[in-house]
């Protein structure tokens, strides 16, 4: 069985930015994706999000990303990566679901129910979208309404005359309520007071300080939190309305769930319709189990100091949209350092006469 250079898990913004850079460096290698169709998890996104949103979620290297216009994300990002694929012959097989990854005598094996495929390394660029958080609260499988979590999300026409509770403070919650509560009744619900941004982050400087935030825990090995929660909160023009409304009215978590509503510590109880779970996500990395590379802090400690993509406990592992490169601000430049790690790393076989000369275009 061929053992490649390397191994991409995943074809988002942040998988096929290191499948270019594999490719510009000579390296065998190809690209798992579990979605039957190029876009990531962008083609499941909900319709009524559009490019303006999407801060850049496109850009990819040695290409232009499509305009940020009113055009719909779920088929503007898609059909840019197909084209970018195609351009690029970047080898993706699909649709493969990765079951996990073992150790063989040194070899990476990649596990999928229909192959095996061998590597020297791995870069993995699985991201979250596949694995939603969602918080359990005493009561709520009695909830006789509907609930939903982001990832589920059918767009704010669908809430409209629902009485709707939205959970979470994140940049999604903001979201949603900016679009439902012109239409509807909300409700918004938050374990700690939102963090509320005055500038407008579009400095560098502003950035670059929040990537250092979320590099800080990586490189002690502690669950990453993402980028956008230690960015703050910003309102865009067009939650103006929501905010005229009352929309951001924040109000404490509440401790029960019940049928037709939920009910606070003090007694108080609001009648709901649905329930919006706007809770976030965690990292899609349960396939790497079997190589133990979480520290004793629980979370996966990259190396650098946490500005970089290769995992401490073994540096054949190169983990792309993980901590600080699980943001718009950080996947397409994570490729380029994954693919140079993997190159540093097959450098070192070599040197060790364990693999042949890479090869060079």
């Amino acid at each position: 069985m061929e053992i490649l250079d390397s191994i991409v898990i995943g074809a988002g913004q942040a998988g096929l930015s290191a499948s270019y850079h594999l490719k510009r460096l000579g390296l065998r290698h190809v690209v798992l994706d579990a979605n039957t169709a190029p876009g990531g998890a962008w083609q499941h996104r909900w319709d009524a999000l559009t490019m303006r949103d999407v801060h850049g979620v496109a850009e990819l290297p040695d290409a232009m990303p499509p305009k940020l216009d009113l055009r719909r994300a779920n088929v503007a990002v898609p059909e840019s990566f197909a084209d970018y694929e195609k351009e690029h012959e970047l080898p993706i097989i699909r649709p493969v679901n990765v079951t996990s990854v073992t150790d063989d005598a040194g070899t990476l094996l990649v596990h999928a129910a229909q192959n095996i495929w061998r590597a020297h390394t791995l870069i993995n660029a699985t991201g979250t979208w596949t694995r939603p958080f969602l918080p359990h609260y005493p009561g709520v499988e009695t909830f006789i309404g509907e609930q939903f979590h982001t990832v589920a999300y059918p767009g704010p026409e669908y809430f409209r005359n629902k009485r709707v509770l939205v959970v979470g403070g994140g940049a999604s919650a903001v979201q949603f309520l900016g679009a439902l509560r012109p239409i509807t009744d909300t409700l918004w619900v938050t374990r700690t007071d939102p963090n509320w941004r005055e500038d407008t982050f579009d400095s560098d400087e502003a950035r670059i300080a929040a990537v250092a935030l979320v590099e800080q825990r990586v490189a002690q090995g502690l669950p990453p939190q993402s980028v956008v929660s230690v960015t703050g909160l910003a309102l865009r023009a067009q939650e103006q309305e929501a905010k005229d409304l009352g929309a951001y009215e924040r109000h404490p978590m509440f401790t029960t769930v019940e049928a037709d509503g939920v009910r606070w510590a003090d007694g108080r109880f609001e009648r709901i319709d649905a329930i919006l779970w706007a809770t976030g996500f965690r990292p899609a990395i349960a396939h790497l189990a079997p190589l133990k590379l979480r520290s004793d802090h629980g979370g996966i400690q990259l190396d650098r100091a946490g500005k970089g993509t290769g995992s401490v406990k073994d540096p054949r592992v190169q983990l792309v949209g993980y901590g600080p490169s699980a943001s718009t601000i950080g996947a397409n430049r994570a490729g380029r350092s994954a693919a140079r790690g993997v190159k540093r790393n097959l450098d070192n076989f070599s040197q060790l006469g364990a693999r042949p000369k890479i090869l060079t275009r």
